[in-house]
């Protein structure tokens, strides 16, 4: 009986070899993408304040409404309720730096009537700015006052700003990341673990609310309506279990 050979052939142990590299190294992956992952912790936390506006933006519309054939007089109804403005912005002390006047435009109204003339409007806009609020605030509620003398005057936007809403947002990104810690101390001790280091971070958009508001938006909002508002900012950050 011929004697049985006993050697493997090297491809066959080739291939063992890397079948069983290739499971060893996929064990590790799995262990780093999905083992790993059972002791990392993600959180949100939020941190707010509360801020006063220290800026106002006031915009104040002059129109007419003319025929065609009358659209000089116009301009001088719209130049006359001008001067009307100027001096009641003089009168709330209100200066030319903060004063913008644009020129004037024409919208054009078509006439329905047969023969009838087209119409235009004319239009002036008046843009007041200050750090003074409370100045803006009272000069808004002074513009009907204009219509005393004839002058068609009205309030197109009053708006209120707060200027440090930058220097702001980065103080309060610390106090959402704290905010995230403490959250993530009390998960982990629920678990019997506790929170190690940061593992990622990432802020949310800022949301400049009313005071008392929970009108937040996905991509941020800036409420310009209120004097007194909310700046909130989001944190989601990640910790490591131990």
């Amino acid at each position: 009986m011929p004697p049985t050979n006993s050697k493997i052939p090297f491809a066959v142990i080739l291939g063992i070899s890397l079948i069983i590299s290739f499971s060893i190294f996929g064990g590790f992956y799995y262990y780093a993408q999905y083992a790993t992952s059972r002791d990392v912790l993600t959180v949100t936390g939020s941190a707010k304040k509360a801020v006063t506006s220290d800026q106002a933006k006031l915009t104040i519309v002059l129109s007419r409404v003319v025929p065609v054939s009358q659209l000089a007089y116009g301009n001088s109804q719209v130049s006359r309720d001008l001067g009307f403005l100027n001096e009641l912005l003089a009168q709330k002390g209100i200066s030319a730096t903060e004063t913008t006047i644009s020129p004037v435009s024409m919208n054009q109204f078509w006439s329905n009537k047969q023969g009838g003339e087209n119409e235009y409007e004319l239009r002036q806009t008046a843009i007041i700015q200050s750090a003074d609020v409370s100045k803006i605030t009272n000069l808004s509620k002074a513009i009907p006052e204009l219509a005393v003398k004839g002058a068609i005057a009205s309030v197109q936007s009053l708006e209120y700003y707060y200027s440090k809403l930058p220097e702001t947002r980065v103080s309060l990104l610390s106090d959402a990341v704290k905010d995230a810690k403490d959250r993530a101390d009390k998960i982990a001790e629920s678990a019997g673990k506790k929170t190690g280091s940061i593992r990622s971070a990432s802020s949310g958009v800022v949301q400049v609310l009313p005071l008392n508001s929970v009108d937040v938006s996905d991509y941020g909002t800036y409420d310009t309506s209120s004097i007194e508002k909310e700046i909130m900012v989001t944190v989601k950050t990640s910790f490591g279990l131990k």
